[in-house]
This record gives C-alpha cells, sequence and structure tokens, in this order.
C-alpha cells in the first residue's frame, strides 16, 4: 500500500502544549493543520473554545485536548471535572495523562478507576491514554495497555513527547504484540523521519503526535518522493 503526504497528514495529531505557547502560536498551529489537512490539533484546555473558532470552516480537523497533563498526577475528580469542561468547550477528542506513579506503585484498581471515570466524562468523545512508556518496564507497560483496554479507552498512547527518550520501534513492537486489535495505539515522541513512521505503521500505529515543524518536514519529504507517495 502507498500512501501519499495527505493521508500521512491524516494520521497525525499536531500540538501547542507547552507552557509558552498562546494565541499566535495557536493560529500558526491551525493554519498548517489547514494547510497541510493534519487530522487534529491539540491545545491546552484554556484554548479548547479559541481553537473550535479557528477550524470551524474545517470540520475534517478535530480539536484536542489534554486532561492531567502533563504529570498525570491531578485527583481523579479534577481530572473528571477538567473532561467535563473540555466537552463543554467543544473537544473532538481527548489525551489523558496515566497516572504514573500510582501504576509503579501497583495500584491498579486506582489506575483503571481514574481512567474509567475520565472515559465516562468524555462521553461520546474518545480518550487516548498517555502511558508514558519510556518510564516503564516492559511488564508496566503491559499493565498499563490492559488497563487501558478495561477503563474503555480507544487509543493508548505511548508519551507526552516532553521526555528526552520518545517512542522506539521496539516499543510499538511489544505493545502491538500485548493488545492485538483490543485497542488503537498512537506513538508521540521521538518520530523525527518518514522511515520512522513507515516501520511504526507497519508495526501497527494508528495515529502519530508529531510537533508541527517535524510533522510539516515529513509530509513534505513524502511529497518530494517518486510518485509524491511512500510504501507501506
Amino acid at each position: 500500500m502507498r500512501l501519499t503526504a495527505k493521508d500521512i497528514a491524516r494520521l497525525t495529531d499536531i500540538s501547542a502544549v507547552r507552557t509558552l505557547y498562546g494565541e499566535a502560536d495557536i493560529r500558526e498551529m491551525a493554519e498548517n493543520a489547514k494547510k497541510h489537512a493534519f487530522f487534529a490539533v491539540h491545545v491546552l484546555p484554556c484554548w479548547m473554545s479559541f481553537l473550535r473558532s479557528l477550524l470551524a470552516d474545517t470540520p475534517d480537523i478535530l480539536a484536542g485536548g489534554p486532561v492531567g497533563f502533563p504529570a498525570g498526577g491531578h485527583r481523579t475528580d479534577i481530572k473528571a471535572a477538567e473532561a467535563r469542561a473540555l466537552v463543554a468547550d467543544g473537544v473532538q477528542e481527548m489525551d489523558m495523562m496515566l497516572n504514573v506513579g500510582k501504576l509503579r506503585s501497583g495500584d491498579r484498581p486506582y489506575v483503571l478507576e481514574d481512567i474509567r471515570t475520565v472515559v465516562g466524562s468524555a462521553g461520546e468523545v474518545p480518550v487516548k491514554v498517555i502511558i508514558e512508556a519510556p518510564l516503564l518496564s516492559d511488564d508496566e507497560i503491559k499493565v498499563a495497555c490492559d488497563l487501558c483496554i478495561q477503563g474503555g479507552a480507544a487509543f493508548v498512547k505511548t508519551s507526552t513527547g516532553w521526555l528526552p527518550n520518545g517512542s522506539t520501534p521496539q516499543m510499538i513492537r511489544l505493545i502491538a504484540a500485548h493488545v492485538g486489535q483490543a485497542i488503537k495505539i498512537k506513538a508521540a515522541g521521538g518520530i523525527r523521519d518518514v522511515q520512522t513512521v513507515v516501520e511504526m505503521l507497519r508495526l501497527g500505529v494508528a495515529r502519530f503526535g508529531i510537533n508541527l515543524e517535524t510533522a510539516v518536514k515529513i509530509v513534505t519529504a513524502v511529497a518530494a518522493l517518486p510518485g509524491g507517495s511512500v510504501e507501506v
């Protein structure tokens, strides 16, 4: 199967969730999403209504927002309130941060209830759960994936992309082998080139989270290939 630059863009979320990002950055993100047809733009919760206004003329580009971001240590009731507020402001996808500390402490019931509560508060809005896999052992990654599935999440997402170490093909291979078709996989962090995107797609990734500059570089590189497409 060959994928064009637009096909790759439709598998990619871009985001403006860093601490310093303001109105101008979000406008730039939205403009680039329209130009390249990226699947979604993610912003911090206070910008959701603004983002929806910027994307009002392009319903095929979704507005996403994070819950419990970036550390995941918020109380469950706070995460639930944040999810409900995002729904009220028009969010179309949520990326929820797992409570990594509770997971690594062996408190599976807490982590499961945390996910279930946010998924319930999100209603019809799909929830992707960020497990911050670079911080976890292989066994902890498997447990995190199991809890995402049991909690009703739509995706397991590898990382926030804020860590020095990002996603790797080996990590994706582990997750894909463990979850099968039970949940979709979103890869984020450390994705820098077309080769990595192709390898991860072949391993089972359904969506990517990539910073704007790199995402544009990747789709531009695909467009420049013979036939304007890449074999996957």
